[in-house]
């Protein structure tokens, strides 16, 4: 039977069918104009007119889908000037932080980073937007899971993320030219700066209550402190115990 075959009541019921797909399609078509309106004005209000200045790094804050990592219940923050719950006891840091931590290593095309805490994934794509291999570890399974999903649903292929602790880093694909840690140990693992290349840069934030990040190279000697800042970040868990202890 042709449309103009069919009955008229069924006529109708498939223009209506039409319509609402139509519809449909406006109303996603406008919910993604309005997230990456919300992502574009993250960028200039709380990055750009601040002291994020890298190019690259401004186009990679604007080209994330922030609002994709955050679970349905929390994602009208997405692009708020603060960190969000991720479940867990964890969250996706403040926009500024992100930015202001990937601009701090000068990540370079052709880089291999190491990030601790996958926690949404969402820092380890802005890293993998600027990078060449990712590779990013998350001691919670169902976190890490949650994050590999998503970072292949969107396309990322140079991002590996695994279940482990971080205080161990990732030494099968040390050295790194530089690491990210976005959980904060009461003091810099030495792990991590074994799996630093020389001459290459870490951000890692370090204390309990009291907080700072922390920019540093290493050195033939160990490691040089370029800058600091006051920040919040949740704790770095499973530390190894001492064995002289």
């Amino acid at each position: 039977m042709t449309l103009m075959e069919c009955p008229h009541w069924m006529c109708a019921v498939l223009g209506l069918a039409a319509m609402a797909c139509s519809a449909g399609a406006r109303d996603a078509q406008t919910a993604a104009q309005d997230w990456a309106a919300e992502r574009q004005r993250m960028v200039d209000q709380q990055l750009r007119a601040r002291d994020i200045r890298s190019q690259r790094v401004l186009e990679a804050m604007a080209a994330v889908p922030r609002h994709v990592f955050i679970p349905e219940p929390n994602r009208a923050e997405a692009y708020y000037d603060s960190p969000v719950p991720i479940g867990y006891g964890q969250t996706i840091s403040q926009p500024y932080i992100v930015a202001f931590m990937t601009q701090a290593l000068e990540i370079a095309p052709d880089d291999r980073v190491l990030e601790i805490g996958t926690g949404s994934g969402y820092q380890a794509a802005v890293l993998g937007t600027l990078a060449k291999e990712v590779y990013s570890i998350e001691i919670i399974a169902p976190l890490a899971e949650r994050a590999r999903e998503t970072l292949s649903t969107l396309g990322y292929r140079n991002i590996d993320v695994r279940t482990g602790n971080g205080y161990l880093g990732w030494p099968e694909h040390a050295p790194y030219d530089r690491i990210v840690v976005t959980a904060a140990p009461d003091e810099v693992p030495d792990a991590l700066v074994q799996q630093l290349k020389v001459g290459g840069l870490m951000a890692v934030p370090v204390g309990t209550v009291m907080q700072e990040l922390r920019i540093l190279r290493r050195t033939d000697r160990g490691t040089e402190t370029l800058s600091t800042l006051p920040v919040r970040f949740v704790p770095m868990t499973n530390k190894p115990k001492d064995p002289s202890k």
